[in-house]
């Protein structure tokens, strides 16, 4: 299911590259808002996360996002502003107030695509519980041990570097659960590193390069993510 992200400012060129930026990954259904009025009375969709200038006419995004907090209803939508304002005092106000990042123009899509998908792992629930990371695994003749960050297939050991060895430990430890490529993303390279879903298919790729005869055992899950086959 998409991310449904409300882009709230009144330069109509950022609105559009934004909003271009986010459909094209697929992921994103965009609502756009001119000004802080339309923009609260879009909030009533309820939208996963709210892009939200500061300096707009109507209603100001201090404001917007202060009601918007004290709001029951939607209090829990995570907010980023979206300014040109450079005082700290600012964005420690913005960050008081109750946003959970702070991104400063001029704008990089790419960067603010990443930083939207964080504070969107960062607020959802499935980051909450423990996942599972097993020291020593052995998997028919694969065999994976943390301390020594070594891989052996068939009793030669295949090289992984860090990043691959632990998608591939994850993915072990955790055999036959299919996880996401958010999940991964904040499992592997963390919630506040930006990094995009491409970042882990090219690892997926990599690591299937090295598996050999077990390369098949990394399903791809369409729409969903990857897996680890639980067969033995």
């Amino acid at each position: 299911m998409k991310k449904k992200v409300l882009v709230v400012d009144d330069e109509k060129d950022i609105v559009d590259i934004l909003k271009y930026n986010l459909e094209r990954e697929n992921e994103f259904e965009v609502l756009t808002a001119k000004d802080g009025k339309e923009a609260l009375e879009l909030a009533e969709a309820i939208p996963d996360l709210i892009l939200l200038d500061i300096m707009m006419p109507e209603v100001n995004g201090f404001e917007v996002c202060k009601q918007l907090k004290s709001n029951p209803a939607t209090s829990k939508i995570p907010v980023i502003f979206l300014t040109a304002k450079e005082n700290e005092i600012d964005e420690v106000l913005g960050l008081e107030i109750g946003a959970d990042d702070y991104i400063s123009k001029p704008i990089s899509p790419r960067k603010v695509l990443a930083r939207i998908k964080s504070v969107i792992r960062r607020s959802s629930g499935d980051y909450e519980k423990p996942l599972k990371f097993e020291d020593n695994i052995k998997f028919r003749n694969l065999e994976i041990e943390s301390s020594s960050h070594s891989v052996r297939i068939n009793e030669r050991e295949v090289f992984f570097p860090k990043k691959e060895f632990q998608l591939l430990h994850f993915l072990l430890s955790n055999r036959g659960k299919v996880y996401s490529r958010e999940i991964l993303l904040n499992q592997i390279w963390g919630e506040n590193i930006y990094v995009v879903d491409r970042t882990v298919d090219v690892h997926v790729a990599k690591v299937r390069e090295k598996l050999g005869e077990y390369s098949d055992y990394i399903e791809t899950i369409k729409g969903l993510g990857y897996r680890f086959k639980d067969t033995k």
